[in-house]
């Protein structure tokens, strides 16, 4: 391809920062979730743009503290303003009371309000109008997530020629599941609008292509591997499937730093003559949280003898606190946690220690770095980071990872991480036995492998090889500018309300 592509431009439903106000202040914090984990190293001073919402629904002028983000992350953002009628539509509506929960096979938890889709609609135009003001022909434009799925659509009717690629984060359902969406037929020939469509398995990427054969006409779909094309009328679109990593580099840095060595020192010194299972998880009941603190109570149940010997740290990030589920879930998980550390709690031993609050990166790559068994059990999952951190930051490797099997990390990690269905309860507890008592040697090379895999298919590997896919080219074309100063053109607020 011998076009020249300029600049990279991610759009994504929220910049990778969070901007808050008390009184006449701004607060800017970083943002969390495994695309702002993915992403930010990956663009930082390249010189591209960010285009999102900045996380405030304060409809004022907000040019000085975008300005400060820019020029801290070496790139340029552009803000998306939405209004909170608008929030509790598209976001908290569609997004995720509709899409979130279908995508992960959780179809009774949905809610497809007809009014969710017209704003959505309406969102997802404003994006891309935000989109072409900002770019120029030559720049690629990766949009990303269930968020957006409509933006490509809404470029061409505005004209655009651009490459335009897209990449979804979480799972895409099987063809009897995604049947159920009342706009099945709106979001797939919205998504053929794209150049290159990336799924994070295999698996998603043959239940899309399944969806695409039964559901759009005179469709042709060419090729073998991870990426394959479809052909409609004189029109071809890329389908792969591209994994998404971490940097893999940068954890072990942080966790060989002093810091993080110490912070392990300190969790550790608070439970003595214990091995730490942990679970991190933002609070989702696709995460599996209840069911693996059943599980657990089995554990505890069948293995009496090893009551003392083992503690369960449960992190749960908050997250959608305005949403009644995600409130109620809260309510069971604490329940749970409260049921069960009152049923085995002994002097100088608690079963579960749960923690409600997010992590700062030197706390959690300290709990990474000591557990001894990470307990990553979601019941659906696009791919799951944490399990890469954890591997990752577990640089003396004596150490055990269960991995649910329905997790898109599972494809990667399966060879020696111990799989489970989340489900199973009983399984669960086995797999908890299991990890306790392997020996060190066994720990060792499982552990060795997982992060060999994890450091070969990092973070840098999953860009280039999308964007080889996309435009044939890769991070090398766009690179690092040492003394590079952002600059940022904000549009007029009234061209975003």
């Amino acid at each position: 391809m011998d076009k020249f592509i300029k600049r990279l431009v991610i759009t994504s439903n929220r910049l990778p920062f969070v901007l808050s106000r008390t009184g006449e202040n701004w607060q800017i914090k970083p943002g969390s979730g495994g695309l702002v984990t993915a992403l930010a190293p990956v663009l930082g001073n390249r010189g591209g743009l960010w285009i999102g919402w900045p996380g405030t629904i304060e409809l004022t002028d907000i040019s000085k503290p975008m300005e400060i983000a820019s020029s801290r992350a070496g790139y340029s953002m552009i803000p998306v303003l939405l209004t909170s009628e608008e929030i509790q539509r598209y976001y908290v509506g569609l997004s995720n009371e509709g899409i979130w929960p279908l995508f992960h096979d959780l179809q009774s938890y949905c809610n497809f309000d007809p009014a969710y889709w017209k704003t959505y609609e309406a969102i997802n135009n404003r994006f891309a109008s935000v989109i072409l003001d900002n770019t120029m022909p030559e720049d690629f434009i990766w949009v990303h997530d269930y968020h957006l799925m409509l933006v490509a659509q809404e470029l061409r009717k505005m004209g655009t020629h651009s490459d335009l690629g897209f990449y979804l984060h979480i799972p895409f359902p099987t063809l009897d599941i995604f049947s159920k969406l009342p706009w099945r037929s709106e979001i797939l020939s919205a998504l053929l609008d794209y150049d290159l469509i990336g799924f994070q398995t295999l698996h998603d990427k043959r239940n899309f292509i399944q969806c695409l054969r039964t559901m759009i006409k005179d469709i042709t779909i060419k090729g073998k591997g991870h990426v394959v094309s479809a052909q409609i009328g004189k029109r071809e679109v890329r389908i792969g499937s591209f994994p998404i990593s971490i940097d893999y580099n940068e954890f072990v840095e942080l966790a060989e730093s002093k810091e993080v060595a110490d912070q392990a020192w300190f969790i550790h010194k608070d439970l003595p003559h214990c091995q730490i299972i942990l679970g991190i998880d933002r609070l989702d009941y696709s995460k599996g949280i209840t069911y693996r603190l059943k599980a657990y109570r089995e554990f505890l149940d069948r293995y009496p003898d090893l009551h003392r010997r083992v503690t369960l740290i449960q992190v749960v990030v908050p997250s959608r606190r305005n949403i009644p589920m995600y409130q109620d879930l809260k309510v069971e998980i604490e329940r749970l946690v409260s049921e069960i550390n009152g049923q085995y709690t002994r002097s100088g031993w608690v079963p579960i220690h749960y923690i409600y609050r997010s992590l700062d990166k030197t706390e959690l790559l300290g709990y990474y770095r000591t557990a001894e068994i990470a307990l990553i059990t979601p019941l659906k999952d696009g791919m799951n980071l944490v399990a890469k951190e954890f591997c990752a930051a577990s640089i003396e490797e004596n150490c055990v990872l269960i991995l649910s099997e329905f997790a898109g990390a599972a494809a990667e990690l399966q060879g020696n991480a111990i799989l489970v269905n989340p489900y199973n309860i009983e399984e669960v507890a086995s797999a908890l036995h299991t990890a306790y008592t392997m020996d060190e040697g066994e720990r060792k090379n499982r552990m060795k492998k997982l992060r060999r895999s994890i450091r070969r298919h990092d973070i840098y590997w999953w860009v280039n090889s999308y964007l080889e896919a996309a435009i044939a080219k890769n991070l090398d074309n766009f690179p690092v500018i040492a003394d590079y100063q952002p600059r940022i053109d904000l549009l007029s607020l009234d061209n975003l309300v």
